[in-house]
């Protein structure tokens, strides 16, 4: 209005929540970006179940493979990430996210029709940055929809989307590209994004910023992405969850990316057989993993909120000795047997992590500190990972052959301890940083 005075026009904003949702609305809520999700994770990695046929018919190098694989998407995904989720933060979360998963489904489809590996390059670029605005709004909506106290295992639900993305890409893209060919799997992966994406939009609800906390004080105006990324690097738990997050990350995206060319080099298995083994080891071991990390730390945080931390620690810690015994496997049976449990135990943190990141964050911030959580873990994991397992391989390849896989995977499961001891660190300070914490 003409006559409100400057003061009154930046004072806080109390916004109460004017809808009310029901538990099933909310549980729809939940399945459906568990779903997007679940896209998001399968375009991302149906590449690594394709690598092998791709590299044969292009004629590229693992370094080729790697970049595809790792930088070539993780830059534009990371970097991105910040400047969605602060839009997100202002404007309706679900609008963008539907843009974006429309985006990131065309570019999945379009790189079936790639015949070269700058046309390949270009489509993955274009996946990850359609992919920079899946997850900040999707953490923002549920912290929205979900209480603090089950946060954990709500975010531990939509954390599936992960292992189910797993599951589906190496499944469908396995089978797809041995009856089909690998643009197929492409074309097929790409298509049912365009039509969630309208599905999306026409059917899940945007709720008010603070509904769960049923109506706060929030600021009228999204803060400067540098002044989010200074308030979250001055709390230490959240920085030490995050690079713990980074480092098992580099580890795990080795075995995502990596583990099909592994087991078809070293092990002579074939894409439809290594999609179905690895779709049920790693989709269903990391489908547990995630579940049962969200759940089982909300309940045991009742006692010690430190255990949101602890756990995953103690199961990353673990993940270093499994993987390594999976790569040292002389048969395909053991090596698939070995990389279950390794599985299962790093995504134990995706719940944990999530959940601490809205609860550390002021509410006008959540979007964009989750999107700067996923920026440093997706940089140093998603980006560095399957690049440097790729260049290793190529490094090793002179000593060790088609057996220079195996040990450029040896080498980076190492990582996993690493990780571990970041995320003891930042149990030693959650509970104050929790004590100053918005909620």
């Amino acid at each position: 209005m003409a006559g409100m005075d400057k003061t009154a026009q930046s004072a806080p904003l109390l916004e109460k929540p004017p809808v009310s949702y029901s538990p099933s609305y909310v549980r729809y809520a939940i399945g459906i970006l568990t779903v997007v999700y679940l896209f998001n994770f399968a375009d991302r990695q149906i590449l690594s179940i394709l690598m092998q046929p791709i590299k044969k018919e292009m004629q590229l190098s693992d370094t080729e493979l790697g970049f595809l694989s790792g930088l070539a998407f993780a830059v534009f995904y990371s970097v991105l990430g910040l400047p969605i989720a602060k839009l997100a933060d202002k404007y309706s979360r679900v609008n963008i996210l539907t843009v974006c998963l429309s985006l990131w489904s065309l570019m999945t489809f379009l790189a079936g029709m790639a015949q070269n590996f700058g046309q390949l390059l270009a489509a993955r670029t274009g996946v990850g940055i359609g992919e920079a605005g899946g997850s900040p709004p999707a953490h923002s909506l549920i912290a929205d929809y979900v209480p603090v106290q089950n946060r954990s295992t709500a975010l531990g639900v939509f954390a599936l989307g992960v292992p189910l993305g797993l599951l589906v890409g190496y499944l469908f893209g396995g089978w797809l590209e041995q009856a089909y060919g690998w643009r197929m799997a492409f074309v097929a992966l790409g298509l049912p994004g365009l039509i969630l994406a309208v599905i999306l939009r026409f059917t899940l609800a945007e709720p008010p910023r603070g509904h769960s906390q049923g109506g706060i004080k929030i600021e009228a105006d999204t803060p400067p992405i540098m002044e989010v990324v200074r308030h979250m690097w001055r709390i230490p738990s959240f920085w030490h969850l995050a690079f713990g997050g980074a480092l098992q990350a580099f580890g795990t995206y080795a075995i995502y990316q990596w583990m099909p060319s592994f087991l078809a080099r070293s092990h002579h298995m074939q894409s439809a057989e290594i999609g179905a083994w690895l779709a049920f080891i790693i989709g269903g071991g990391g489908a547990i993993g995630a579940l049962t990390g969200g759940y089982v730390s909300d309940l045991l945080s009742k006692r010690d909120m430190r255990w949101q931390m602890w756990l995953p620690g103690i199961c990353i810690f673990l993940a270093a000795p499994l993987a390594a015994a999976s790569y040292l496997s002389d048969t395909p049976m053991l090596a698939l047997a070995f990389i279950f449990l390794p599985v299962l135990f790093v995504n134990t943190y995706l719940g944990p992590a999530f959940a601490m990141t809205q609860t550390l964050s002021p509410l006008r911030m959540r979007a964009m500190a989750s999107g700067f959580l996923i920026f440093v873990l997706n940089i140093i994991g998603l980006g560095l990972g399957p690049q440097a397992v790729g260049i290793m391989s190529d490094l090793l390849a002179p000593a060790y052959g088609e057996e220079s896989l195996r040990y450029a995977l040896l080498i980076s499961c190492t990582i996993y301890v690493w990780s571990a001891y970041h995320f003891w660190r930042a149990a030693k300070t959650l509970r104050e940083d929790l004590e100053l914490a918005p909620e």
